[in-house]
């Protein structure tokens, strides 16, 4: 199995993290979309990260898809979905907010840093950051108690994706986003990080 793209992107490093979780080996090239475009469209024309590649050679994008098959490939005991209706439930609420988060962090990103001046949309930006801090107050508000996962006894991808969010939001708008703004989960986050699974996937790796 292989996976493509850069660990920046928190969507590739959802896909390397939760891989680590549950116990799957791969190879990963960190491959960037724009600097090395012409080697990553040659695996996937859509020079879409996360790209994975399985073992029969089937190209899968979205981190989404990505984790549904490796979930069927990893042991039961490995799952980072719960089996538990109210904990899936709740497990769902979190990766919603926070996979909305980080498409609206890119969308902010873009439109205030990569589109000419000229042609920016005031209407767009404010809307953007509207539900980029909606998004992370929401977040916050649901997260229990700083000692606690959030829906089992063991980090599971709810675990992985939130705390993935926030350091993408650090990384991206550290004066919005700021721990005093959010004191939960900038905790929660940094028990996360501290993790061997995330520790060897760090974002400023390659």
């Amino acid at each position: 199995m292989h996976l493509y793209g850069m660990l920046d992107s928190p969507f590739v490093r959802r896909v390397a993290i939760s891989m680590k979780f549950l116990g799957l080996s791969y190879q990963h090239t960190k491959w960037s979309v724009f600097r090395d475009a012409a080697e990553f469209g040659a695996i996937n024309p859509l020079l879409k990260a996360p790209t994975f590649v399985a073992d029969d050679g089937t190209v899968l994008v979205e981190s989404a898809m990505i984790l549904e098959y490796l979930e069927k490939l990893a042991p039961p005991e490995k799952s980072l979905m719960p089996a538990d209706l109210p904990q899936l439930l709740k497990s769902q609420r979190f990766l919603g907010v926070a996979l909305i988060a980080c498409e609206k962090i890119i969308q902010l990103m873009l439109e205030t840093r990569m589109r000419p001046e000229e042609a920016r949309s005031e209407m767009f930006e404010q809307r953007f950051l509207q539900q980029v801090s909606s998004a992370f107050s929401a977040l916050e508000a649901d997260l229990p108690g700083t000692d606690d996962w959030l829906v089992a006894d063991r980090p599971m991808q709810a675990d992985i994706t939130v705390a993935v969010t926030w350091d993408f939001g650090q990384i991206v708008f550290p004066d919005l986003l700021t721990k005093a703004s959010y004191p939960k989960l900038a905790v929660f986050s940094a028990k996360a990080e501290a993790l061997p699974e995330f520790l060897s996937t760090s974002p400023f790796e390659g």
